[in-house]
């Protein structure tokens, strides 16, 4: 991508529950709802995540057609929740058709003329009984890294930073992170989760740090 970028930068989100928008009445948010206010007004967020997709099905939905016809500048990929085994249809194999969904996103992006960022899972926030994080979505992490260098692609570990900053804080103090289960956030959680995104865009995506506030 060119170095110099149109005003305003356009940023296209894809993914599952944990970066969904929801309804102001709504006691959860999504980490892609949160995220602009951590921009300045050059840059425009379109979220096109929804609960209960994986990567396979965002695709076989046709979410994925109309995100990328937005022409963005980036798109932001996050999937792995719903591709876990028990998700029936969603399901898909970290070592298999996930990469293969993985590149189609990076694909079509780049031939779209956007920039493609990957962004592994949040993880759920389960402890053992030693204080430390279950670790359920590791394989697909690992996977969207893997894929991510070989693509050469920015990859945000949002998986590695979500249980440092669990175990850190312990079981007790994370709890205002969810409200129901240990998946979805609260706003305060939501809002704990997209610091960690916008920490490893600045550190990541040079091009979309210097649109970062700097009073965030």
């Amino acid at each position: 991508m060119s170095e110099v970028l149109s005003k305003p930068v356009t940023i296209v989100l894809v993914g599952d529950s944990t970066v969904a928008d929801y309804q102001s009445e709504d006691k959860l948010r999504g980490w892609g709802q949160i995220i602009p206010e951590f921009f300045d007004k050059d840059v425009v967020i379109k979220n096109f995540a929804k609960n209960g997709r994986s990567s396979k099905s965002f695709i076989k939905e046709g979410l994925w057609a109309e995100a990328i016809a937005e022409k963005a500048d980036f798109v932001i990929i996050q999937f792995g929740h719903n591709d876990c085994p028990g998700k029936e249809e969603r399901t898909t194999d970290p070592d298999g058709d996930y990469r293969e969904y993985l590149r189609k996103y990076i694909d079509d992006s780049r031939k779209a003329g956007a920039e493609p960022i990957l962004v592994t899972s949040v993880e759920r926030r389960n402890f053992t009984k030693d204080g430390k994080i279950e670790l359920s979505l590791e394989k697909y992490a690992n996977a969207m890294k893997e894929v991510g260098k070989e693509e050469k692609v920015a990859v945000l570990d949002l998986h590695a930073r979500s249980v440092e900053l669990y175990e850190t804080l312990g079981e007790e103090k994370s709890n205002y992170m969810n409200r129901d289960d240990r998946t979805h956030f609260t706003e305060e959680g939501a809002r704990t989760i997209t610091r960690l995104v916008v920490e490893e865009i600045g550190k990541k995506v040079p091009l979309l740090n210097k649109h970062l506030k700097k009073n965030r």
